[in-house]
């Protein structure tokens, strides 16, 4: 007797539910990594180093270190990267993973690429670590290190995605630290590990919590030496936050944009670390379901962005890409259809200084003006990352 066989159609729909299905689980996956990656880890990485113990991190997910005796530390970043740092004068284990980079202190003659880290380098006192620059003297906004690159302490070595390999391999290099951008080139972070030149990648920006980011400097205290520096630092900012949150929510709503050339006004996705200080200040952020979560910000057109956010009790002007401008009415000048505004009406309009984004131990401060803001105790006074367009 012969089998009947099952319509093509029925064939069909099975192979398309079960391509639509493999497609949900690699996704769920591509989002989880981390997090599980981090959490699963294996802390018997060698029979010469017996462990301590782990790192308490209260709200960062993209990173994880693990202590072994001897003063030996186990660094793994979100994308799987391990990095054992062998304290100075110490031997390096012969039987861990092939795939664990070995570090040996003290570091030196770094090439950092993530501009954000800059700004621990600099709070942790550590700039003496960094030879080379990814960005230009101009490019950066703490005061050293645009210091140290005009007096030649620090290098320009190209972007992320031109390294001037022949400058970085003859000066030594010991580490690449690179921001996710360096995705986008796989084929330079190979020919960087070419040259015995290990790199990692800082995920501090993929942080969902504000606070998330300045922890990542406890990563770099590990890294540099300066665990204790490192611990005052994130809880100066932690203090911050839960003197904000004993004070009660205001409620109002905030927009946070910037007008790009063409005439779009660019915002915040909803689940952006910048509509979470918002919140964490007692706000709430206008654009409440706005993005698919994989972007940090969405463009929308003038009509759109009037229709939701017209009755913001505030308007916050992004001044990081675009400039800061100095009044209303500069403002106005970039789209008249702002007038009719309440926030632009009552004089709630603040702006941000230029600095913020490379500035990621400021979360506290930060919130700290955002709830001020939010308040009304404070019009401009005491402000140090936003201040009132008159």
């Amino acid at each position: 007797m012969h089998k009947k066989s099952l319509p093509l159609s029925l064939i069909l729909l099975c192979v398309i539910l079960w391509l639509t299905g493999c497609g949900k689980v690699k996704q769920a996956t591509q989002q989880d990594t981390a997090q599980s990656g981090l959490e699963d880890r294996n802390t018997t990485i060698s029979r010469q180093l017996v462990y301590e113990g782990s790192m308490e991190r209260i709200y960062a997910e993209q990173f994880a270190v693990d202590y072994y005796q001897d003063g030996y530390a186990l660094i793994t970043v979100a994308d799987g990267g391990r990095y054992l740092l062998v304290p100075e004068g110490s031997e390096s284990p012969q039987d861990v993973d092939a795939d664990i980079v070995v570090l040996k202190q003290p570091l030196d003659h770094i090439y950092l690429v993530a501009s954000a880290v800059m700004d621990m380098v600099c709070e942790l006192d550590a700039l003496e670590t960094i030879r080379f620059s990814g960005q230009k003297a101009e490019g950066w906004c703490r005061e050293e290190a645009r210091e140290q690159m005009e007096q030649g302490s620090i290098l320009y070595a190209g972007k992320y995605s031109m390294p001037d390999y022949e400058l970085i391999v003859s000066g030594g290099c010991s580490l690449a630290i690179e921001n996710n951008m360096i995705s986008h080139s796989p084929e330079v972070m190979e020919k960087l590990e070419s040259f015995e030149i290990p790199v990692m990648i800082d995920f501090s920006s993929y942080e969902s919590h504000p606070l998330g980011r300045v922890e990542w400097v406890k990563l770099y205290g590990v890294l540099f030496d300066k665990e204790e520096e490192a611990e005052r630092l994130f809880e100066e900012q932690r203090a911050i936050l839960e003197r904000v949150a004993e004070e009660a929510a205001s409620g109002k709503t905030v927009a946070f944009f910037y007008i790009t050339t063409n005439g779009m006004v660019n915002v915040r996705s909803s689940s952006d670390y910048v509509p979470k200080m918002i919140e964490l200040a007692g706000g709430r952020y206008i654009f409440d379901e706005l993005g698919d979560g994989k972007r940090s910000s969405v463009s929308l057109q003038m009509e759109e962005f009037y229709k939701t956010a017209k009755d913001a009790d505030y308007l916050i002007y992004n001044s990081t890409i675009d400039g800061e401008i100095e009044s209303i009415d500069e403002l106005l000048e970039k789209e008249s259809m702002l007038k009719d505004f309440k926030a632009v009406k009552e004089g709630n309009v603040w702006c941000t200084t230029r600095d913020l984004y490379q500035q990621p131990m400021s979360a506290g401060g930060m919130i700290e003006d955002l709830h001020n803001m939010l308040s009304g105790d404070d019009r401009n006074s005491g402000m140090r990352y936003l201040f009132l367009l008159q």
